[in-house]
């Protein structure tokens, strides 16, 4: 009972708030912008029939607009139009694609950036965790001297840098991987083996990407744990008994080393996540990424209030799993 009163539910409340104060300030932001979705839509009704509207007809439709976008009454009714649409998750049509739901948007969008961000935050960290405390723990070894230097240098590029590099190099010099999107990706994802191929060659070079920017990373910041801990008075007591170098590294030295990774991990969920939407643009794959950026330059309300919450939740969550979990790797918590 003290442990779910002192270590749950205080996390519990925080993930809430964080929850509540993440939206509420999306709303207010969305609000700053220079771009007013309702005009635009006029603008391209206008554009597209090739006159101008007359008052009545040109006042219902900025009615029926703002109505459809949660413009309409003040900025408190709107704000709880707001949670009202968070909690039933209809946030109405998209500006863009209009009359489309957002719903169905995000449904067709989401899969792709689940499968990418799932998959690339497990490789990176599994990957730079391993290679930074065999590099850390055996230092000295001229492997380990040459893949510090390599992602030593990699670390520091920004996502898109490295992104348009990749593409570069192995879309159009070496036309190793395609360029643009495939015409899987105008449909929902199947349990096809042609599908699952045509995806892999797709998100390859997405996902290069990330990985090795998070790895290299997660490869420094557990080489130097792993250096400070195989100092440790443990590790030279180990050595003096007689253990294998190896049995110490990988039994004793990287468990200890990889405890404040975990907790790492759920700091660096959102960093993760912004970086692979970003390099979602780069490559034009159909995720999250894409979708926002185009909603963003539409100034699609709707469709930006719906990624938001659904990313914010989405982190938020995550957060909360790995700091809920972390008593069962780490026995001091559940004794104190």
């Amino acid at each position: 009972m003290g442990l779910l009163r002192q270590y749950f539910l205080p996390r519990l409340l925080q993930w809430a708030l964080v929850i509540f104060c993440g939206i509420t300030a999306v709303f207010f932001i969305t609000r700053l912008a220079p771009k007013d979705p309702v005009l635009e839509v006029i603008t391209q009704l206008q554009t597209w029939g090739g006159r101008t509207m007359n008052p009545d007809t040109l006042e219902q439709t900025i009615n029926t607009l703002k109505e459809l976008y949660g413009l309409k009454g003040s900025l408190l009714d709107q704000y709880l139009l707001l949670w009202q649409r968070v909690f039933t998750f209809d946030f109405g049509p998209s500006l863009f694609q209009f009359p489309t739901p957002v719903l169905k948007l995000i449904r067709t969008h989401l899969p792709w950036t689940a499968a990418l961000f799932l998959t690339t935050t497990f490789l990176q960290w599994v990957l730079g965790n391993i290679l930074g405390g065999v590099a850390g723990y055996f230092s000295q070894r001229p492997w380990a001297k040459t893949l510090d230097v390599f992602l030593a240098t990699v670390r520091p590029l920004p996502h898109y840098l490295l992104g348009l590099l990749f593409l570069v190099l192995f879309g159009y010099v070496w036309r190793v991987f395609p360029v643009g999107r495939s015409l899987v990706f105008g449909r929902q994802a199947a349990l096809d083996l042609r599908f699952f191929i045509e995806m892999i060659r797709h998100a390859f070079l997405p996902a290069l990407t990330v990985v090795l920017l998070g790895g290299a990373a997660w490869f420094q910041q557990m080489k130097l744990l792993v250096q400070n801990v195989k100092k440790e008075e443990f590790a030279e007591y180990a050595r003096f008994a007689g253990v294998h170098e190896r049995q110490i590294a990988l039994r004793y030295v990287i468990p200890n080393a990889l405890l404040p990774q975990i907790t790492q991990l759920a700091l660096m969920v959102g960093q993760v996540f912004g970086g692979m939407l970003i390099v979602e643009i780069v490559f034009s794959y159909p995720g999250m990424g894409t979708l926002l950026y185009n909603a963003i330059a539409k100034g699609d309300y709707n469709l930006i209030m719906a990624i938001t919450t659904l990313s914010i939740v989405f982190i938020s969550t995550i957060v909360l799993t790995i700091d809920l979990l972390y008593p069962l790797f780490d026995p001091r918590v559940r004794y104190r």
